[in-house]
């Protein structure tokens, strides 16, 4: 094994930023295009979609479809944004790093420090939810073991050399993007009656039991709090780029097939859904995807959905983690974190840092299955808003940045911001907005208050060590 260069300039922090696009970049680049079009198509769609989405139908009703529009232009105005600078300048700490050239250190080691918080806390529902899954197929085996067995299995993959991570992601993306399609598929036949025993079901759903928006537009609003972070994912695909071989056009690429192609599959999804079935019998909590399989007669659809849900959980876990890795690999290599984490094995894998993300990862999920409703829930807590936060600053580092590679280097510009700036305004906007109606809501406002004050702990330390560094 060998450390990252101190020299570079990309690890130095004193150093002035190197001009666009010429940091040495220490990780193999052992990810292919079909990986990152795979990681941009499938890092999005997860439980949240398969089961969450009940949530967002209960309030929302057959307006679910506008909710999901609303949280979904939002998640896609980020994605280009993301993919624009990640396109000009690739590199494993992502918009940590462009936060940092765009605003100052105090915003690259705030964003990255966060967003690792946020992984690592989340890994830990997520290897729960699979452990329990799992769990009810074999009940002699303990919850723990399970999750044991999950967090040793991707620890190992994501020690070895980045390909695995990439072939691991690959098939699980391509079984939920095929589960997605499939459903489309028999949903859309059901709903025309071409089905064995349907008959067309017309717009009765959606314009019976109080019409299409049963709770007016505050229900529309109600529906974009409970999903909006389903969206969260999106942002793997832009770090997992500067570990393949090109990594501007592969990024591109990645961004430009995913964004209309999620749209369909989230927007497409809550269509048939609440086309095929009258919005008052979802339930939150219960899966609405199987009820719909239910609904046209597919034989035990609920493990069907168990098998899907599955390994959706596993594979965000094995995204977090490898995100959570390469973010806090970037932090050590900028001076912002530990110089211990930047060992980097011959196959180009940031040992190290993978195994302090899986270790603070696992002490989440001992919290998770200790106290999930006190100390976990603090934490949960604590990373309810934090999406939000990292995306605001994703947006104000792109429309600094922007200007900078007009200047600069014109050229790296191979993926443009839609309507810049004023998109960009408005998903600043739009996330405010998120966050005022949040506060003003009972079950999310804890999220908004302990979400800011992890902020405020992050920024305050940010701010000190700038002084410290002034003074030196």
């Amino acid at each position: 094994m060998h450390d990252a260069s101190p020299a570079s300039p990309a690890s130095s922090p004193a150093s002035p930023p190197a001009p666009l696009g010429t940091e040495p970049e220490p990780l193999s680049p052992g990810l292919k295009q079909r990986h990152l079009t795979m990681l941009g198509l499938g890092g999005v769609i997860g439980a949240g979609l398969f089961v969450g989405s009940g949530a967002g139908i209960a309030v929302a009703g057959p307006g679910i479809v506008l909710s999901y529009l609303i949280a979904g232009a939002l998640a896609m105005l980020i994605m280009r944004m993301l993919g624009e600078m990640a396109a000009a300048m690739p590199a494993s700490g992502a918009f940590s790093v462009h936060a940092e050239r765009a605003l100052g250190r105090w915003a690259g080691f705030a964003v990255g420090w966060l967003y690792w918080f946020l992984l690592v806390v989340v890994l830990a529902v997520e290897a729960t939810g699979a452990a329990t899954i799992a769990h009810g197929w074999a009940p002699g085996v303990p919850q723990w073991a399970w999750v044991l067995v999950f967090m040793v299995v991707f620890t190992v993959a994501n020690l070895a050399a980045v390909r695995n991570f990439g072939e691991f992601e690959f098939w699980f993306a391509a079984l939920k993007v095929g589960a997605i399609v499939l459903f489309l598929a028999l949903g859309v036949l059901a709903v025309l009656g071409l089905l064995p025993d349907t008959d067309p079901v017309g717009l009765t759903n959606l314009t019976g039991q109080g019409g299409f928006l049963p709770h007016g537009w505050s229900g529309v609003v109600s529906g974009v709090l409970a999903v909006v972070f389903a969206f969260g994912g999106l942002e793997v695909v832009t770090i997992a780029a500067a570990e393949s071989d090109d990594p501007a056009r592969n990024v591109a690429r990645a961004v430009r097939s995913a964004v209309w192609r999620i749209l369909l599959f989230y927007v497409g999804s809550m269509v048939v859904i609440v086309t095929l079935l009258p919005w008052t019998t979802m339930r939150p909590g219960q899966s609405p995807y199987v009820a719909v399989l239910d609904s046209i007669g597919v034989p035990a659809a609920g493990q069907i959905m168990n098998i899907v849900v599955f390994v959706a959980l596993l594979s965000a876990l094995n995204a977090n983690l490898y995100g959570s890795s390469r973010m806090v690999f970037s932090l050590a290599e900028r001076g912002e974190g530990p110089r211990g984490l930047l060992k980097v094995s011959r196959g180009g894998a940031p040992r190290r840092a993978v195994l302090a993300s899986v270790a603070f990862g696992f002490v989440s999920v001992l919290l998770n299955l200790k106290w999930p409703d006190s100390v976990f829930l603090y934490l949960l807590n604590a990373v309810g808003a934090v999406l939000l936060f990292v995306w605001g600053l994703i947006a104000v580092s792109q429309l600094r940045l922007r200007r900078r590679i007009e200047r600069e280097a014109p050229q790296a510009l191979t993926l443009r911001m839609w309507g810049f700036p004023w998109l960009t305004w408005v998903a600043l906007a739009a996330m405010g907005a998120v966050l005022v109606l949040m506060l003003t809501d009972d079950g999310t406002r804890p999220q908004v208050l302990w979400s800011g004050a992890a902020t405020g702990a992050v920024l305050l330390v940010a701010w000190v060590r700038e002084l410290r560094t002034k003074r030196s």
